[in-house]
């Protein structure tokens, strides 16, 4: 297990989860923290491998600014991606 931090800024946000394949999407969503200049943050244990994700910021989709591997989804948007080792 490698403990991954997720980092997505949005000062106005009033709720940001971290959702992917490792939460099983929208059944099992991380609720990310607010900290100092309005990052949003969360930490997990993920085993080595491949996962995609995105934020749910007030409802809506976002992607992670600061990924750059993204995949195409279903819905006509992209994933990022994390690789852990």
């Amino acid at each position: 297990m490698a403990k991954q931090t997720f980092r997505f800024k949005s000062p106005g946000a009033l709720s940001v989860l971290l959702v992917g394949d490792f939460t099983h999407w929208q059944e099992k969503p991380i609720a990310m923290k607010k900290s100092g200049h309005g990052i949003w943050r969360a930490s997990v244990d993920l085993p080595p491998g491949v996962y995609h994700y995105r934020f749910m910021v007030d409802g809506e989709w976002r992607d992670d600014p600061e990924s750059t591997l993204r995949v195409s989804n279903p819905f006509g948007s992209e994933n990022a991606v994390r690789k852990v080792t």
